[in-house]
């Protein structure tokens, strides 16, 4: 059974399978907002483990990146543009390997290792125009009380620093609820 299995599906790719697996790739989405790491390989911090390597670091940074392209949708206008350069990430936590009997690598978030973000801005109307531009030095000391949502996020401290800095730095304009 499993033999004749194989062989359909190497007579399927000899006679344009490629067909069946090429359409289902779906297109890269539309986003407002470019963001780009500025010497990522001098971040504080960005990492899973203690000796971590630079495919695991971009790994983590590219999930950032998407997670401010797609929650920034929600306060960038259409027509309109957002370009972000990260200039920093420190992770919430810190590694504390003398934690573990065998000194094995442990991010342990407390109060006191608080996560950061530092970032530069611009934000362009539909007709190219600067809006508003400027650096911010992301950080949330109470992060751990303020942090609310799905525990089993990866990053979600970070991802608290972005929504929170997006509510704050474009407020979406509130919609007519009077009839």
């Amino acid at each position: 059974m499993k033999t004749a299995l194989i062989k359909s599906l190497v007579m399927l790719g000899g006679l344009g399978g490629t067909f069946l697996f090429t359409g289902l790739a779906a297109p890269a989405p539309e986003y407002r907002t470019e963001v780009v790491f500025f010497e990522r390989e001098k971040f504080t911090d960005v990492r899973d483990q203690n000796f971590d390597n630079d495919k695991n670091r971009d790994a983590i940074l590219e999930q950032l990146k998407t997670y401010l392209q797609e929650r920034a949708q929600l306060y960038v206008p259409e027509g309109a543009k957002l370009s972000v350069t990260i200039k920093d990430v420190d992770m919430a936590g810190e590694f504390e390997p003398w934690r573990t009997p065998a000194g094995h690598d442990v991010r342990i978030v407390k109060e006191i290792y608080a996560p950061r973000i530092k970032l530069a801005f611009q934000f362009t109307d539909a007709n190219g125009e600067v809006v508003k531009q400027g650096t911010r030095d992301l950080r949330n000391l109470d992060f751990m009380r303020n942090s609310f949502g799905n525990f089993n996020e990866p990053y979600r401290y970070e991802k608290a620093l972005i929504d929170d800095w997006l509510r704050a730095e474009f407020p979406r304009a509130k919609k007519n609820t009077s009839t």
